[in-house]
């Protein structure tokens, strides 16, 4: 049926449910506990009140029968029960009743409590209790609330320190900082025979404790009973001396094979097999495919597997054959190895596909996970490794409910660290009922799951030559001379080698194109067509009636856009797919969004849903073309940023719809891993990661070089009568070379005359070091080209960054980077070196020259002697040669000889070169192609960190499957100490321009990637602003808070008003609640307004829109759920917007989401009224950069963030705020002004020769990145003014009025040149850019010539 929808989830709502209470108290659940009380008629019987909590539902149902079975039949005792789930005590009242319930408790029962703010809250209601119960029993949860184990004697505290095997364990487990819980486990398996025969009370305690373990481990019924009654009969007094009948525990595999049709658990898996292929109701073909499934044990044993049972029969359904494992523990390893192998002994995988049940690590659940022991068994097993979830925290229609999706502490605990396992597809398959909090199937998320993975275990069936991908190119903003975007990277270069690579591997590539320039225009159109067609290749025509039967979901896109087929990628009766099929292989175009050209759409606050077009794309993929898999190219496309929940999502969220069940690959750029975590989780993709281009110094080029030789000539000179003149001549060239903003240059011609050596050495010292600012400024120079790995020489600008960070904490041993080594040699130290060159003072600047000199001498050395002929690592003969002839010096040693560092300790320096040999290698590795054939074979893509590689080499190399860090370990210590520095910096730099005033609120904005990469430096500024220090629990996980004392701070609290990128929320959105706690903390101190301006401007706002002072104090921001950026980038880059204060508006209405910790559950709620009032007390805005690839202008999500000049706009004076950036890419972090981290941007990148020629070499796609650049500067001076006139001077005489260069720039993609050409006009006609007429008069001819050009007018 035409536009049928997908079977959703109205029946999966319990009856009589009227509306998610949660959210509405903004918690993530409003499960009743109640609902499991438990309250026996006493009938002269000893009643036992028993409280439990647990983590996770499973045991709910398992406790509530096995005590409704003792009270039917005991006649001795019977039990009143209560159990709360960890998440519930986050309600207060539950907190409350919780408290109540343990004053009149006989025991408490607690397990897998591992979330700190709530093990703190059970400490605080258990503790005071704990001497008056009887008994109090923790099963695996964290340190402090084992310790509240009471059983006789037997306590945790004592089993640390009796002489007795379970305290060795212990001490050892603690002493190796082991996975305490795990080997608690073993513990339990070896123990109990032992004990069993040991004397004394102690020991029988003990016994108690662990046999109870294992009862619990059972988890049945039958266990749970004798559980109880082994705990009354020995602890209640009461009851002292009634002898129960009980049976010792049931035990189960520890691991094992279980299938719900099967008789028995297996514990080998031939036995499974010769059961399984002899059934009678399951007919499978030879070569089905084979899906390894990983469970929990305790939901198999406590009977809450009904969600295993429906994945297991939907799989078979669609003839796949299942192998369903499982584990009692938390090594999950453990029955990888032993069951998914060939049980005929060939080592080969027996399964194609693994699907992890579980939600968590592989190795190590919610407590600590064990990520090298997990990445080796699934790198040995080598099949795709997926991880779906459970519910656990939230009920199925809570879920349903929410916007944000899975609760982010299960966001954490069970995608995040999956994650560094190597897992895809956090899928949610499996909810919860509210009243039995079991397990339930949801069919449309299992039909989806099993799909997948069957797909995914396809590709290690099909032959090559069978096999179909759909190649898919981003075309953004959307522009013919804009199609194969993609950050750093050569798109249609990269495809090209990918293809010979199929091709070799026996892929089916058609008639493959020749050359790199034929395969762009066979896709972009005939090749006749270059100048005269705005359409692209049309590669399918699909009619209204196909789509409409295709595409399930085509009715609800209706709402946004009217019936099919729309404007979009359509020619009025049809819709169109864009792109060329060769072979087997499709190489499409991705529609755009869609309303990058409506300025009404790009205001709403919430994104749109996409376009008819965008769906008949991805349909035309999955139903007509039949894909094996997607290989999307390139960072990054938009399926990934559509509407939906953040992560889990349900069947309506439109990625999830649009991917449907394509195995989705995905070329991701190695520095952007949060983006990639977004592409992962919500597009489902196996990210593989390519290089940055390799980096060069930027060098210096006409004016700027000649600065640099008067330089040179006035250090020689300058205590001679000449110095005077050329001191003169330097501040003349310094003001040509618009340096005059830069450095504070005397006003009069003959300044000089009057000025004393010191002076005039100031003067050349400042000019001196904003020059070797832009001089050693790292430039990613071209693009990467997919597989073709830097050279020797490439890498050595990169591997001398590497080797400037001291890296203390670097294992086996630390490492020092090489300035401090050379400072070290001439006795000095390189923090009071790099003080002095940011004084400007002439010898430091000149000195820390000589070092950075020294120490690239050393790196091209090293790299030279590891150089083979052809310009790769390998074997170079000549050292060898010079070493039999006695002639051989060490790198090292030719690179230091005779200079004055020469004295270097030599220990140090050998062992930096061994971390930077290292480091070389896996820079020059090629694992890209090989990654990627790798995974359409149906392999495991070994995972890695995303990240700056400077920063973490670990990112290298590339063609790993990226992943982003555990959300719970930022900010670190060291991100701690980083950061307050440059707070430190950013204030001290505000107050030497505002007479020694601190500013009172600063507003600034928190990127996802800067976060990974810098372990949460911006995070960690926030707290230091505030004054609240982050503390970490004891499993390492940062989520506790101390203030900051004020004689401590040593100045006042600083507001803040935080805005939060779209992907930051998605991944912190714990860390967003953090903030909001320390902002609040700081409000709710009683300290003087002048000593604490969060809480005087809270005050004030808390007065004049009459809330309480914690409501006031709301401070964190972000978009609505499933939106991302506030669309200005979108409407500077399509040019649709009227005036800057509609620019303003979007800001205002898509950013100004309010996060509270108060209300966890509710995500992102309007507080458009609470924003603009915190935005009028704003003094200065502030962002951060921390690597050298992205700066200002090479993305649009700087400026789309940048609220300077809104803060003047709502500002009741109309002052401008200051506006300042931190640069953290080197050693020595800087905070400049925005304006001047303008100019040193488009020095070092736009106007810089050696950056615009790598460009070029490119051809069609570098122009796209010069023209980018020139779009990106325009909206800066649209967001904030900051931009000089000369930088669009200077531009416009590179670019236009060379005309050898624009008829470079014409030849090679008139599109983009075309839009270059407007962007100067554009700039001009808004007021940005003071133009001359005739600079003017020469764009419009030149915009003139271009379109008769492109439409085909000679």
């Amino acid at each position: 049926m035409a536009g049928a929808p997908k079977p959703v989830q109205i029946n999966l709502r319990d009856e009589g449910f009227d509306g998610p209470g949660g959210p509405a108290k903004g918690l993530f659940t409003s499960t009743n506990p109640e609902l499991r009380r438990v309250i026996p008629e006493a009938n002269g019987r000893v009643k036992v009140k028993v409280v439990y909590t647990v983590l996770e539902a499973q045991y709910q149902s398992a406790l509530t029968a096995a005590v409704q079975a003792i009270n039917a039949t005991n006649r001795t005792v019977c039990f009143e029960l209560v159990g709360y789930l960890l998440e519930e005590l986050r309600d207060n009242s539950n907190f409350e009743t919780f408290k109540r319930d343990l004053e009149d408790a006989n025991m408490f029962i607690g397990s897998l409590i591992f979330i700190e703010e709530l093990a703190e809250k059970i400490v605080a209601a258990v503790k005071p209790q704990r001497e008056r119960l009887d008994a109090c029993v923790i099963f695996p949860s964290m340190s402090e609330v084992m310790k509240l184990n009471k059983l006789g004697t037997f306590s945790m505290a004592q089993l640390g320190q009796s002489k007795s095997l379970i305290g060795d364990f212990i001490k050892s487990a603690r002493k190796k900082n082991d996975n305490f819980e795990e080997g608690l486990l073993k513990l339990v398996r070896t123990l109990p025979k032992v004990l069993k025969f040991l004397p004394s009370d102690k020991a029988q305690d003990a016994r108690n404790f662990v046999q109870g373990l294992q009862y619990w481990l059972g988890g049945n019924s039958e266990n749970l009973q004798n559980f109880l009654l082994t705990l009354v009969q020995a602890y209640v007094p009461s009851l002292k001396g009634v002898e129960f009948e009980i049976a010792d525990p049931e035990l189960f595999p520890e691991v094992g094979i279980w299938h719900p049709l099967a008789p028995c658990m297996y514990e080998d898996l031939k036995e499974y097999l010769n059961w399984y292929d002899t059934r009678r109701d399951l007919r499978l073909p030879a070569n089905a495919p084979v899906i390894g499934l990983v469970m929990q044990r305790s939901h198999l044993v406590t009977g809450d597997e009904g969600h295993y049972s429906g994945v297991v029969a939907e799989l078979e359904a669609r003839g796949a054959k299942v192998v369903p494992v499982f584990a009692g523990g938390l090594d999950f390893s453990s029955p990888v190895k032993k069951f998914f192998y060939d049980p005929l002994g060939s080592s080969k995988a027996f399964v194609e596909c693994v699907v992890s049940l579980t939600g968590f690590a592989l190795v190590g659940g919610p407590a600590r996970q064990d990520a090298p022991k997990a990445v080796e068994a699934l790198t040995n097993l080598n099949v795709p490794y997926l991880v779906s979830l459970p519910l656990v925290f939230q009920t199925t229609e809570e879920w349903l409910d929410s916007e944000l999706g899975v609760h982010p502490v299960q966001v954490a605990l069970q995608v995040a660290l999956p994650e560094l396992d190597g897992a895809l597809e956090p899928i949610v398959f499996a909810g919860r009922d509210s009243n039995t909090g079991k397990s339930h199937s949801l069919p449309d998320r299992i039909e989806s799951l099993a799909k997948r993975a069957i797909n995914w275990a396809n590709l290690r069936k099909k032959k090559n030559a069978d096999k179909k991908l759909a190649i898919t190119v981003f075309s953004f903003p959307p522009d013919k001379g804009n199609v194969g975007t993609a950050a750093y990277l050569n798109v249609f270069g990269s495809i090209f080698r990918v293809l010979k690579n199929l091709k070799a591997c026996g892929y089916d590539v058609g008639d493959m194109a020749g050359s790199e320039m034929d395969l762009i225009q066979s896709i972009l159109t005939q090749k006749e067509a270059k100048f005269n067609s705005t359409d692209l290749n049309i590669a399918y025509k699909m009619p209204v009636g196909e789509y409409q039967q295709l595409c399930e979901y085509s009715e609800a896109l209706e709402e946004n856009w009217g019936k099919p087929p729309g404007q979009l990628n359509s020619n009025g009766q049809e819709l169109l797919i864009y792109g060329k099929q060769m072979g087997n292989i499709f190489i499409g175009v991705q529609p755009t969004f869609g309303y990058e050209g409506d300025p009404m759409r790009l205001l709403f606050s919430r994104s749109a849903s996409p376009h008819h077009g965008f769906a008949a794309y991805y349909t035309y993929l999955e139903k007509i073309f039949k894909a094996d898999a997607v290989l999307h190219f390139g960072t990054h496309g938009s399926l990934e940023f559509m509407p939906g929940k953040q992560v889990g999502m349900s069947g309506v969220c439109y990625p999830d719809s649009l991917i449907g069940s394509i195995p989705n690959l995905y070329y991701y750029a190695a520095n952007n891993p949060s983006e990639a975590t977004i592409a992962k989780r919500r597009s489902y993709a196996n990210t593989i990661s390519y290089l940055t281009p390799p980096a060069e110094n930027a060098g210096l080029y006409k004016g700027l070089k000649e600065l640099k030789e008067l330089i040179s000539s006035y250090q020689s000179m300058r205590e001679s009568g000449r110095a005077e003149q050329i001191c003169a001549t330097i501040i003349e060239t310094a003001r040509q070379c618009n340096l005059d903003k830069d450095v504070a240059l005397p006003a009069e011609e003959d300044a000089v005359k009057t000025m004393s050596l010191d002076e005039r050495d100031l003067v050349v010292g400042n000019v001196y070091r904003k020059l070797m600012e832009i001089e050693s400024r790292l430039l990613p120079c071209g693009l990467h080209v997919v597989g073709v790995m830097p050279t020797a020489e490439e890498a050595i600008a990169t591997l001398v960054n590497i080797a400037e960070i001291d890296r203390p904490d670097q294992k086996p041993e630390p490492v020092k980077g090489l300035p401090s080594i050379m400072a070290a040699a001439i006795s000095r130290d390189i923090e009071s070196i790099y003080q002095g060159n940011n004084k400007g003072m002439l010898a430091d600047v000149d000195l820390l020259q000589r070092i950075t000199e020294a120490c690239r001498a050393c790196v091209r050395e090293f790299v030279r002697e590891r150089t083979g002929l052809d310009g790769r690592i390998g074997q170079n003969l000549l050292p060898s040669i010079l070493k039999w002839t006695g002639f051989y010096q060490d790198p090292l040693t030719r690179a230091l000889q005779g200079t004055e560092f020469s004295r270097a300790d030599r220990n140090d320096l050998a062992n930096t070169f061994k971390y930077l040999d290292y480091c070389l290698e896996q820079i020059v590795k090629d694992k890209e192609l090989g990654a990627l054939t790798d995974a359409l074979d149906g392999k495991y893509t070994e995972p890695g960190p995303g990240g700056d590689p400077i920063r973490n080499p670990g990112v290298l190399p590339t063609g790993k499957n990226i992943h982003a860090l555990d959300p719970q370990s930022i900010p670190t210590q060291a991100a701690l100490k980083s950061a307050a520095l440059i707070v430190e910096r950013l204030l001290s730099r505000e107050r030497d321009s505002n007479g020694g005033k601190y500013p009172e609120s600063i507003a600034l904005v928190l990127w996802g990637t800067d976060n990974i990469k810098t372990y949460g430096e911006s995070l960690a500024q926030v707290l230091m602003m505030v004054g609240v220090r982050p503390m970490a629990d004891s499993l390492g996980r940062v989520n506790k808070l101390e203030v900051i004392p004020l004689e401590q701070l040593g100045r006042p609290r600083i507001d803040v008003v935080v805005n939060c990128s779209g992907v930051f929320r998605d991944l912190f959105v714990n860390q967003m609640l953090l903030l909001d706690r320390a902002i609040k903390m700081a409000a709710e101190q009683d300290e003087p307004d002048e000593m604490n301006y969060v809480r005087k401007h809270a005050k004030q706002q808390a007065a004049e829109m009459g809330m309480p002072l914690r409501d006031a104090a709301t401070r964190v921001f972000s978009n609505s759920s499933g939106s991302y950026s506030s669309n200005i980038n979108l409407a500077v880059e399509n040019s649709s917007w009227s005036d800057e204060q509609q620019l303003q508006e979007m800001y205002l209405k898509r950013k100004s989401f309010a996060f509270n910790s108060d209300r966890p559950g509710a995500g992102g709620e309007d507080g458009r009224d609470i924003f603009e009032r915190a935005l009028k007390t704003v003094d200065i805005t502030f962002q951060n950069l921390d690597s050298s690839e992205i700066s200002l202008t090479d993305v649009s999500h700087y400026f789309d963030s940048d609220p300077t000049k809104l803060v003047a706009s709502v500002r009741g004076d109309g002052k401008a705020p200051n506006a300042y950036i931190a640069d953290t890419t080197t050693a020595n972090g800087q905070v400049r002004t925005l304006s001047e981290t303008v100019r040193l941007d488009a020095r070092t990148k736009l106007l810089n020769p050696k950056w615009y020629e790598g460009m070029l070499s490119s051809g069609y796609e570098g122009v796209r990145e010069i023209q980018k650049r020139l779009t990106n500067t325009m909206g800066w001076s649209a967001t904030s003014g900051m931009v000089d006139n000369w930088v669009y001077d200077e531009a416009n005489s590179t670019f236009i009025e060379d005309p050898e260069m624009a008829a470079r720039l014409l030849e090679a993609n008139p599109n983009s040149f075309r839009k270059l050409v407007a962007t100067f006009l554009e700039a001009n006609g808004r007021g940005y850019w003071d133009a001359s007429e005739d600079q003017l008069e020469r764009l419009r001819q030149m915009y003139t010539d271009v379109e008769d050009k492109i439409e085909g007018v000679e």
